[in-house]
């Protein structure tokens, strides 16, 4: 396993990838690393989760391993299959000779199809296994899931077992669409991602888009925290902000240019009551307003 990282190293390196942590995140991140404990990320979609994951493996120079999660995840999907296919190919071609020698070798590492899991419990140098939306999956692999993060090994009936030679570093994230087992909870550190504050949100502008002004990003931000406020049905992420300011780029205040900012909406509202909500005085309004 990787040497932990402090607080202040973590943030300094996040933010050389692109990413902006604030103060809590950073901390939880430390603690992470420093107790071997899974961190479960929580927060609405779109708040940057799991870029976490990705800016995580990007400093440690490790590989990131993600299991996306859906209804109906089962072992297979998430651990290890076994490639039949190909088995019952081997069988056929192997016709007429010892039965327990061929079995031996269609069970062999040949034929074992490998899944997120199990490759991160496999990888020498510690990965980041992003498990991501664990609130979409169901309560029986989330306890299949508990028990795995538990001691890191899985037994392979034909292989053995296998644990783990380098502990990977465990993010979980959650959208919230369902509560999660307090046992889950009790096995993880947690830290709730928010939309970031205005000024965090122009530092990520300004390091997603260098060509951008800095009181133009300043002005975004301002205008992107005000919109939030507002009563949609699909509260713009941070992904949302970047596309929408990217689209921006080259003016010097959101004023001088209405129209510009009406079209540049089209990255930031997604559904057709949003942008009728969002009537031209609305906009003028919110613009106005982050100035």
């Amino acid at each position: 396993m990787t040497a932990p990282l402090d607080r202040e190293a973590i943030a300094e390196r996040l933010a050389a990838t692109g990413y902006v942590p604030d103060r809590d995140l950073a901390t939880a991140l430390a603690l992470m690393q420093r107790l071997g404990r899974p961190l479960l990320l929580e927060g609405e979609a779109g708040v940057g989760k799991t870029e976490i994951a990705k800016a995580l493996a990007e400093i440690h120079g490790t590989r990131l391993i993600r299991l996306q999660c859906w209804e109906g995840l089962d072992r297979a999907a998430a651990l290890y299959e076994w490639n039949y296919q190909r088995q019952l190919l081997a069988i056929k071609a192997r016709e007429g000779h010892d039965a327990k020698v061929v079995e031996a070798e269609i069970f062999s590492e040949a034929y074992l199809l490998e899944r997120p899991l199990l490759a991160a419990i496999r990888q020498e140098t510690a990965p980041v296994l992003l498990i991501d939306e664990i609130d979409r999956a169901d309560e029986e692999f989330e306890a299949f899931l508990l028990e795995l993060l538990s001691d890191f090994q899985v037994t392979i009936p034909e292989l053995g077992t296998i644990t783990a030679t380098s502990v990977p570093h465990v993010i979980l994230t959650s959208n919230a669409t369902r509560e999660l087992s307090d046992a889950l909870r009790r096995r993880c550190l947690y830290h709730y991602v928010d939309y970031p504050a205005p000024d965090r949100e122009a530092r990520i502008l300004l390091a997603r888009l260098p060509a951008i002004d800095t009181a133009l990003a300043t002005q975004i931000a301002r205008f992107l925290a005000k919109l939030r406020k507002e009563d949609l049905a699909k509260v713009p992420g941070v992904a949302e902000s970047l596309d929408f300011a990217a689209s921006l780029v080259g003016l010097a205040d959101l004023r001088e240019d209405p129209d510009a900012v009406r079209d540049a909406l089209i990255a930031l509202l997604k559904t057709r009551e949003d942008r009728a909500r969002l009537a031209p005085q609305v906009i003028a309004r919110l613009v106005e307003a982050s100035a």
